[in-house]
């Protein structure tokens, strides 16, 4: 597959579709990323996180996202689920029913179990599929409690949530400071059984990601950590290569030295094979990288090989017939029939599926050796990634000159309008109509919101030797912090 070029005749400007409007909103993307393998308008409207709703976070990392205002802002639950409804509503108003979408803030488990929960229902009352976003530091009880009522009962049949896991972070309970990537490997392994046991004891399901800041510091690892989160029940690896975003106070190296390009190779010596990405394309091929494909005794079985036009023929039936439809959130039954009514309408595809399906099952060893792994509960479905974030210093200016409907004359600039007009995730703000890419929101509307934040949601005053709960409510016993050890 070609790489995606750069177009001259882009007018940048925020973007925002009508309900419901796939191909509007893909309308709307810059020229340069109008690619035959573009989802974003076709079969997707990318994804979708919340902000300003809990920015503390009892951990420290170098480097930091959230601005140096953050964790002076208290945890308070009824401002926290009254802003993601609001943002959730205006985002289902404007990219329509379902999309992905991320509870995020500064750490999620500071929120009470209870007002976790709340979130999620009303994310999920607007057709919204939340994953919360957490350091993974909290206990199974903690968990029980987000997903099971009063009464014992599940809220939820599923619930998903992404784990950031790296030795960049300080003060996660029995690894302070931790030295290398390997020492948390316990800490992940435990994080993923929570949910094996919570599937086990409760009948619900989860969908993992495990998240991985990348720096010149713990680059050399990310093999690695390849190698040993592929092996723990985890969906999806993601990485993000540093940015000079947030805090600058915790900026310690020159994060240019790592590049999207080196990452991935590092994440294909991890997965000892290579993971072809150019088949499919979410957004600007500089700020994300991915590819999906089923994982088979060891062996990674990409559903798409960018090389095989058969693989690409099959992908282009997919979009063109049913990148419109929506698969989550509909029972099963009626989710059954309206397959089957687009496959009536479409019979030429049921010959490309099946070979589509037989060249998967080739490129994971046939089907004698998957049939074996099935047995042995050694096949599943793996997803990687990479998310470039930007720096602040080029976001700033950059987005200024959009707002102003003005194409950049700087190089740089220029690029990131281009990144920044195929963003694939966006921030809600129902106060003025917009919805703004997350690099923006990171590096020009938090440190804003943060200080407003802190004025109408003050830290309580505490007296010398007073102890100070992490969560201020809720069923889960509360974690203490200050005035005692840990």
């Amino acid at each position: 597959m070609p790489r995606p070029s750069g177009s001259s005749s882009w007018t940048p400007g925020p973007s925002t579709p009508r309900p419901g409007a796939l191909s509007t909103f893909g309308g709307r993307l810059p020229e340069h990323a109008k690619t035959a393998n573009q989802l974003l308008g076709r079969c997707a409207v990318g994804c979708e996180g919340t902000h300003g709703v809990f920015p503390k976070c009892n951990l420290t990392c170098s480097p930091c996202y959230h601005s140096a205002d953050a964790n002076k802002v208290r945890i308070d639950g009824d401002h926290t689920v009254d802003n993601v409804a609001r943002q959730m509503d205006f985002l289902r108003q404007v990219r329509g029913p379902r999309a992905h979408a991320q509870l995020i803030g500064g750490e999620v488990s500071l929120l009470s179990a209870e007002d976790h929960a709340r979130s999620l229902l009303a994310m999920r009352a607007v057709g919204r599929e939340p994953m919360s976003m957490t350091h993974g530091d909290f206990d199974y009880d903690y968990l029980l409690d987000v997903v099971l009522d009063a009464d014992g009962k599940p809220r939820f049949d599923k619930v998903s949530f992404a784990a950031h896991f790296d030795s960049l972070m300080r003060g996660r309970r029995g690894a302070v400071r931790p030295h290398s990537e390997a020492e948390l490997n316990p800490f992940r392994e435990k994080f993923a059984s929570m949910f094996v046991d919570l599937k086990r004891d409760h009948g619900v399901g989860s969908y993992l990601a495990h998240n991985m800041t990348v720096t010149p510091s713990n680059v050399a690892e990310v093999e690695q950590v390849t190698r040993d989160v592929l092996e723990m029940p985890f969906d999806m690896m993601s990485f993000q290569p540093a940015a000079f975003i947030g805090d600058d106070r915790r900026w310690r190296e020159d994060f240019g030295e790592v590049t999207i390009d080196a990452v991935w190779e590092k994440i294909e010596a991890g997965a000892g094979q290579k993971l072809p990405w150019q088949a499919t394309q979410f957004g600007d091929p500089r700020c994300n990288r991915s590819t999906v494909g089923v994982r088979v005794a060891g062996t990674f079985a990409p559903l798409l090989d960018p090389e095989d036009p058969k693989d690409i023929a099959a992908r282009d039936r997919f979009l063109e017939h049913f990148g419109g439809m929506i698969f989550g959130g509909i029972p099963k039954h009626i989710l059954a029939i309206k397959v089957v009514r687009a496959v009536a309408s479409h019979p030429g595809d049921v010959p490309p599926l099946i070979g589509l399906m037989s060249r998967v099952v080739r490129r994971a060893g046939g089907i004698g050796r998957v049939l074996r792994a099935a047995r042995k509960k050694k096949v599943s479905f793996k997803t990687f990634v990479i998310h470039n974030f930007m720096d602040a210093e080029q976001v700033a200016p950059a987005w200024k000159l959009m707002e102003e409907g003005v194409v950049a004359d700087d190089p740089l600039l220029r690029e990131t309008q281009e990144r920044l007009g195929s963003c694939m995730y966006a921030m809600s703000h129902p106060e003025d109509g917009r919805l703004v890419p997350a690099c923006v929101q990171h590096s020009v509307l938090d440190p804003i919101e943060n200080v407003e934040l802190r004025r109408i949601l003050p830290l309580p005053t505490v007296r010398p030797g007073a102890i100070v709960t992490a969560r201020p409510s809720g069923l889960t016993a509360v974690r203490e912090t200050g005035g005692g050890a840990r």
